[in-house]
């Protein structure tokens, strides 16, 4: 059919993906074929730069996102590992190069514990090795934090998650992404089996941890104040 509405297929290339949108379990296998040719079946595949699971987690894109990081930090290693330049120097770089790529995205996440726990980890063996000291230095890590000027990876992705949900807030009425509106204030019905996080469950915790309300976005510059994070 695609081939018809003048479309060029791959045949050697071609594969697809299931997406459950619903916590319902479906036993039935369905064969998928173009032409005579069986396509295979992704659990989950790349598409812009991200990792997305027919499941709808996030465990894969976050350990893609973690692995990028640490490819942008080693490429910048000359920087990172002189002894010469200043740690807050580094900082700025690290700020520039690798935390964008480790945070790529990730605004609309629906994060929990051993997510964040994870980017904790990766983003604190980058700042020590940075710093020129390891764990057994015993150094906390808000010195670390303070030596090379770089906040927390976990506050600074609690900004880009409430920009993103500010900037949704404040479009006009007749955007697409509208019907997200009030995703954070609303319940969310679960299935049977390990219940899974919501993103707007985590907006709720962020709301909770900085005590600001959903009303506050319609002013912009009051919200960007509330949420930022210095570093």
């Amino acid at each position: 059919m695609l081939e018809s509405k003048g479309f060029r297929l791959s045949r050697t290339k071609f594969e697809y993906l299931v997406c459950k949108f619903r916590d319902v379990l479906d036993e039935t296998d369905v064969e998928v074929r173009l032409a005579t040719q069986i396509i295979p079946k992704k659990e989950n595949f790349k598409y812009l730069g991200s990792v997305i699971q027919g499941s709808g987690d996030i465990d894969d894109d976050v350990t893609h996102r973690i692995g990028v990081a640490w490819r942008k930090w080693r490429l910048a290693s000359g920087v990172f590992c002189d002894k010469k330049i200043a740690p807050k120097l580094k900082g700025k770089f690290y700020r520039v190069v690798v935390r964008p790529a480790l945070l790529y995205e990730a605004e609309c996440w629906p994060v929990n514990n051993a997510h964040v726990q994870k980017m904790h980890i990766a983003e604190m063996r980058m700042l020590r090795w940075m710093c020129e000291h390891t764990r057994s230095d015993k150094f906390r890590n808000e010195v670390i934090w303070e030596k090379v000027g770089v906040a927390s990876v976990v506050d600074k992705l609690r900004e880009a998650r409430l920009r993103w949900f500010g900037h949704v807030k404040r479009r006009c009425a007749d955007a697409p992404v509208r019907r997200c509106e009030g995703l954070a204030m609303k319940g969310t019905r679960r299935g049977r089996g390990k219940p899974k996080k919501y993103w707007g469950e985590v907006i709720r915790q962020d709301f909770d941890q900085l005590h600001i309300t959903e009303d506050m976005t319609l002013d912009r510059k009051e919200w960007r104040s509330r949420i930022k994070v210095e570093g």
